[in-house]
């Protein structure tokens, strides 16, 4: 790999990635995001802001379920959340992120 290729690559990882090109109005292929888009997201992001939120457990297991479901299977999904103290995935949960493997 190339030194642009590790750079390009590294700019397209993590957590912050997509907050980073948002905030440059970039996609990760260098084109600009077109204002539009950018406008309604910073608009529902403002919204969202300003939701009162139901604590920070239930914050953290959504997000784990989330993004847990994209890389782990349900059944072990389930028993880390069991094992970790949070809720074991509900029936909505399964057949949101689970449904259609």
């Amino acid at each position: 790999m190339t030194a642009e290729t590790n750079v390009a690559n590294s700019d397209t990882k993590g957590a912050d990635a997509i907050d980073e090109a948002i905030a440059k109005g970039i996609d990760f292929d260098g084109t600009p995001i077109p204002s539009v888009k950018l406008e309604l997201y910073h608009k529902v992001m403002a919204l969202e802001a300003n939701r009162q939120r139901s604590g920070v457990s239930n914050t953290m297991r959504s997000r784990i379920i989330r993004i847990g479901a994209k890389h782990i299977p349900q059944a072990e999904l389930d028993q880390l959340l069991i094992e970790a103290g949070f809720a074991p995935l509900k029936e909505k949960d399964i057949a949101f992120f689970y449904g259609g493997k």
